[in-house]
C-alpha cells in the first residue's frame, strides 16, 4: 500500500470513552489503527471539497461582478 510508520498520540477524552479506546487498543489495535486513518482521511477529504467549493464561490463572485 504505502510506507507507514508508528507515532505517538496524546489526547484528552472523557474517562469511559478512554477506557474503551485502551480497551480496543489492547483487544485490537489494528481497527484502532483503521480507525484512525479513516477519521483522518475523512477531515482530509472535507478540507479539499470545503477548499474547492470556496475557489467555486469566489469564481462566481467575480464572474457576477465582471457581468
Amino acid at each position: 500500500m504505502w510506507e507507514t510508520r508508528s507515532v505517538e498520540l496524546n489526547v484528552r477524552l472523557p474517562r469511559e470513552f478512554a477506557a474503551e479506546l485502551e480497551e480496543v487498543q489492547r483487544t485490537d489495535p489494528e481497527l484502532l489503527s483503521r480507525l484512525i486513518v479513516y477519521g483522518l482521511t475523512r477531515r482530509a477529504i472535507f478540507h479539499q471539497l470545503k477548499a474547492d467549493r470556496q475557489v467555486t464561490v469566489e469564481a462566481s463572485a467575480q464572474g457576477a461582478s465582471v457581468s
